[in-house]
């Protein structure tokens, strides 16, 4: 598990901390098939490298975040069908 504040680096910058450069935050995604209210039971996720990151949609900063290989994402995604 990991925190929610994720930023990325462009690998285009140069590699000292003094460089350059814009960090940007990879935010988060909710199924379009959730419901609309914000008390609708549904996961949220991200791509990260590697992988991808999912949380509870209702506690959102709050909510414990776990980090997936794509290959455990994707059987996730099969096994919510």
């Amino acid at each position: 598990m990991t925190g929610f504040t994720n930023w990325r680096k462009s690998s285009r910058s140069g590699s000292g901390d003094d460089s350059n450069c814009v960090e940007c935050r990879v935010t988060w995604r909710k199924s379009s098939r959730s419901g609309g209210g914000d008390n609708s039971s549904c996961l949220e996720a991200r791509s990260q490298t590697g992988g991808f990151q999912v949380r509870d949609s209702k506690l959102g900063h709050g909510s414990p975040v776990f980090d997936l290989a794509a290959v455990d994402f994707k059987a996730l995604l099969a096994a919510a069908e």
